[in-house]
C-alpha cells in the first residue's frame, strides 16, 4: 500500500522474542542511528514529517511500531507490555542493526520508554529527545495510586487499570470517531466529564479544534487500529504500577545530553524538577498542543536538527 507523504514500506524484524514492524529512512547512513518512538494512541506514521529530514542530515532513521501497535506483535499477557519489555525491544533492535547505541527520540508514551531506556539501558543511549512527556519522578507512591489520589477514580489512566476491558471495547467500537476527535490542534479537546475524557471522546459527535491530519493521513491511523484494536496499546498503562516497582533499583539520574520539547498548549504540565533528575537537559517550548511533531512539523524538525548539530560539536 502506498502511504501518504511517501511514507516508506515497513520491514518485519524479530527482536526480543517478538516481531516488530519497522520503517526506515537513510539506510545508507550506517553508523549514525536515530530511533523514533511513537506515543499513544499512535503509530510510526506520526514521525512522517521528520524522517526524510533526519535521513538527509546523515542519520539512519529507525521507526518501529512498538509492541501492541500496527502489525507488530500483540502479546496476550498484560505483563509483556512492561517497561523492561518495551525497552528490551529497542535494545534488541540496536542489536539487529549492529549498533552499540543510538539517539532516541520519543513522544508521549514513547518519551516514557526513552526515559526508561536511559535508566535501564544507559549504555545504549547516546543522546535523547523527549516530546510532551518530561521525566517522571519515581516517588514513594505507585503511579496509578498517585494519579487516583490527585485526579480521581474516573481519570482514564486509573480507569484503564481498575476496569480492564471496558475502555478497550468502547474505543474499538467507536474507533474512527475517537481518533478524529482526539487528533486536534492546539488545545486538547474537552469532554463534558474530563475524568472520562477518552471514553467521552469516543462517543462525542463533535470536538473542538482543527484536525491534525488530512483524511488520507487519518486513514493510515484508522486502518492500523482497525487491525490491532486498542487493548495492546492500553496494556502499556496497565503496567504503570509494575513499572514503578521495576524501576526501584535504577539510578534515577539521567546523565545523558537531553532535549525536552514541550507544547505550550498541551495539557501535560511542564516539570519543575526536570533538571534535578536530568542535569544535562535543554528545554524548548513550541506554540503547540500535545501532538507536537505533527502539529508543528517544521518547527519540531528544526529544533531537533539544530540541537543534534549543536551537541555534536
Amino acid at each position: 500500500m502506498s502511504e501518504p507523504n511517501g511514507f516508506p514500506q515497513p520491514t518485519m524484524i524479530s527482536a526480543n522474542g517478538v516481531d516488530l514492524e519497522v520503517f526506515e529512512a537513510g539506510k545508507e547512513n550506517s553508523g549514525h542511528p536515530i530511533v523514533l518512538c511513537h506515543g499513544w494512541p499512535g503509530h510510526a506514521f506520526s514521525w512522517r514529517h521528520q524522517m526524510s529530514a533526519l535521513a538527509a542530515a546523515g542519520y539512519h532513521v529507525i521507526v518501529p511500531n512498538q509492541r501492541g501497535y500496527g502489525n507488530s506483535a500483540r502479546p496476550t499477557d498484560v505483563f509483556e507490555y512492561d517497561i523492561t519489555h518495551l525497552t528490551g525491544d529497542l535494545a534488541a533492535l540496536l542489536d539487529h542493526f549492529g549498533y552499540d547505541d543510538a539517539v532516541f527520540v520519543g513522544h508521549d508514551w514513547g518519551a516514557n520508554v526513552v526515559w526508561g531506556m536511559a535508566l535501564l539501558h544507559p549504555n545504549r543511549v547516546s543522546k535523547l529527545i523527549a516530546l510532551a512527556l518530561p521525566y517522571q519522578e519515581r516517588g514513594d507512591i505507585p503511579w496509578v495510586t498517585l494519579i487516583e489520589r490527585i485526579m480521581g477514580a474516573d481519570n482514564y489512566m486509573v480507569h484503564f487499570n481498575r476496569q480492564p476491558g471496558v475502555a478497550d471495547a468502547v474505543l474499538d467500537e467507536n474507533r474512527s470517531q475517537f481518533l478524529r476527535n482526539l487528533y486536534r490542534k492546539n488545545e486538547p479537546p474537552q469532554a463534558p466529564e474530563p475524568g472520562m475524557i477518552m471514553i467521552n471522546l469516543a462517543k462525542a459527535q463533535n470536538a473542538g479544534g482543527d484536525p491534525i491530519m488530512t483524511p488520507a493521513e487519518m486513514s493510515v491511523l484508522d486502518a492500523a487500529f482497525e487491525a490491532s484494536g486498542f487493548t495492546g496499546s492500553i496494556n502499556w498503562y496497565r503496567n504503570l504500577d509494575r513499572n514503578w516497582r521495576l524501576l526501584a533499583s535504577a539510578d534515577p539520574i539521567v546523565p545523558h545530553r537531553a532535549l525536552m520539547i514541550y507544547g505550550d498548549r498541551d495539557a501535560i504540565p511542564k516539570s519543575p524538577s526536570l533538571r534535578d533528575f536530568v542535569p544535562n537537559v535543554d528545554v524548548v517550548s513550541l506554540d503547540a498542543g500535545h501532538w507536537i511533531q505533527e502539529e508543528k512539523p517544521e518547527e519540531t524538525t528544526r529544533e531537533i536538527l539544530g540541537w543534534l548539530k549543536q551537541t555534536s560539536r
